[in-house]
C-alpha cells in the first residue's frame, strides 16, 4: 500500500464539525467522534499540491470551470463506472443536499407526493417537508441481516399526486450497493407511473469488493431521460468543506429547469479551490482510492470479527459500499433514548442514532470507519468495556 492511512491527525481546534462541536452535539466533549461522514485521513497529496500551486497566485476572485474540470469528471465516471457523460449534461451545485432541495423545487409543486426509502439519509425527509411537499415512505425490508427494496409496498403507495422518488445509491446508512436488477425493477415502476427519479450517488466510488456500483442512468436511455444523478468528490477524497458537486441531467428540459432553480438563488458560482481540488482528484486519484478501499475493508473486517467474537449480541450489517457500518443493538433490549445515553456517557462513543434516519432505524446506530485502524480498535474496546460495566451492574438483559 503506497499511502499511509494509519497516521493519526489531530483535528481539534481546526473548526472541524466532527471533533470541535462534540459538546454541542453529544452533550459530552470527551466522546470518540465516529459520526458525521467525513474521513480522519489527510486529503491526498496531489490535491493539496494543486491547491497550493493555485494559492501562490494570491488573487482569489470570481472563477469559472474550464474544460479540464469537466473532462476530469467525464473520464473518471467512464473509467470507474462505465458511464458515458456529455459535458453539457453536468451542472455544478455546491453540495448534494442543496441539489436535493433544488430538485424538489424545480420538478414538483407544493402538495405533490415524494417517496423516500427509510431508514435513509435524513436530508431526504427534510428536503420534502421543508419545501411543502407530502412525504411518502417506502420502508426498506430487513431480512436475514440484509436490506432490500419493498416493491409491493411501493406500488401500493403510488397515486396521481406522486411525482418523484429520492434514491440513495449506494444506500446511506444501511450500506447496500443496489444491483442492476433491483434498480431496473425500481425504474420500471417509476417509468410506468411517470415518477422522476433523483439518485444520490455521492458514495458511488466507495463500493467495496466484490460489489459493483450501478449508475441508475446506465439502466437504459429511457431511465436516463427520467432521472437526475447527484455526484461529488467530497466523500471519496474528503473534500466536503469545498462544497463542490455535480448534477448530471441528460434530459434537456429537466436540465434547464434545474439550472433555472439554481440561478434563482445565485449559488452556481462555486469556489476556486473546489474546482482545483475536484480536477486534481479525478485526474490523479485512482491509485489513492484503491488503497483507501482496501484500508476501509480491513476496518470493516476487524470490527465485524471483533463483534462476533466479543459482543455477539451487537450485529454489524456489513456495508457493500460507503465507509459507514450499520450496527444492530436491538438484542440489548434498550430503548433508543437509553441506548443513546449509554453509548455517549458510558461507552464515550459519538455515533449517529438510527432513529435520525427515520422508520426502521430503531435500535440501530451508524458508525464511521474512515479513520485509522487504531481508532476502530479503540472504539471496539470502549464498547466492550461499557457492555461489561453494564452487565456487572445488572443493567443488561
Amino acid at each position: 500500500m503506497k499511502y499511509n492511512f494509519d497516521e493519526t491527525i489531530n483535528r481539534n481546534a481546526t473548526d472541524c464539525v466532527k471533533w470541535d462541536i462534540r459538546k454541542q452535539i453529544f452533550g459530552e466533549s470527551e466522546v470518540l467522534p465516529m459520526w458525521v461522514a467525513d474521513m480522519d485521513f489527510k486529503t491526498p497529496d496531489f490535491i493539496v499540491e494543486a491547491m497550493k500551486k493555485r494559492m501562490s497566485h494570491e488573487i482569489f476572485g470570481y472563477s469559472v470551470r474550464q474544460d479540464d474540470y469537466f473532462q476530469a469528471i467525464i473520464k473518471w465516471l467512464y473509467q470507474r463506472h462505465k458511464w458515458k457523460v456529455e459535458q453539457e449534461h453536468i451542472v455544478f451545485c455546491p453540495g448534494i443536499v442543496p441539489a436535493l432541495n433544488l430538485c424538489v423545487q424545480a420538478y414538483t409543486q407544493p402538495g405533490d407526493k415524494i417517496i423516500v426509502q427509510p431508514p435513509v439519509y435524513f436530508p431526504f425527509k427534510s428536503s420534502v417537508l421543508e419545501n411543502g411537499r407530502q412525504l411518502v415512505t417506502n420502508q426498506l425490508c430487513f431480512e436475514n441481516n440484509r436490506y432490500s427494496m419493498d416493491f409491493d409496498d411501493l406500488k401500493k403507495k403510488i397515486d396521481r399526486r406522486t411525482k418523484m422518488i429520492l434514491i440513495s445509491n449506494p444506500h446511506n446508512p444501511v450500506g447496500r450497493s443496489w444491483t442492476f436488477d433491483e434498480l431496473k425493477e425500481l425504474s420500471d415502476i417509476c417509468l410506468k407511473n411517470n415518477i422522476l427519479m433523483i439518485s444520490d450517488e455521492i458514495h458511488h466510488d466507495l463500493t467495496l469488493k466484490p460489489f459493483q456500483h450501478t449508475v441508475l442512468a446506465n439502466i437504459s436511455d429511457e431511465v436516463a431521460a427520467q432521472s437526475v444523478i447527484l455526484t461529488a468528490p467530497s466523500k471519496t477524497f474528503n473534500l466536503a468543506g469545498l462544497s463542490t458537486s455535480s448534477v448530471i441531467i441528460s434530459n434537456l428540459n429537466l436540465r434547464n429547469l434545474f439550472i433555472t432553480a439554481l440561478e434563482k438563488v445565485h449559488i452556481g458560482g462555486g469556489n476556486i479551490f473546489g474546482n482545483i481540488a475536484s480536477t486534481a482528484a479525478y485526474t490523479h486519484g485512482d491509485a489513492w482510492l484503491s488503497d483507501l478501499l482496501d484500508y476501509i475493508s480491513a476496518n470493516v473486517n476487524f470490527l465485524d470479527s471483533y463483534l462476533q467474537k466479543n459482543l455477539s449480541h451487537i450485529k454489524m450489517i456489513r456495508p457493500e459500499a460507503t465507509y459507514m457500518a450499520w450496527l444492530d443493538f436491538r438484542e440489548l433490549n434498550m430503548s433508543d433514548s437509553v441506548l443513546k445515553h449509554f453509548l455517549i456517557h458510558t461507552a464515550k462513543l459519538g455515533l449517529v442514532a438510527g432513529t435520525d434516519f427515520g422508520q426502521g432505524g430503531e435500535g440501530f446506530q451508524r458508525i464511521n470507519l474512515a479513520c485509522p485502524h487504531k481508532t476502530v480498535e479503540k472504539a471496539a474496546e470502549l464498547l466492550n468495556s461499557a457492555i461489561k460495566e453494564m452487565s456487572n451492574n445488572r443493567y443488561l438483559l
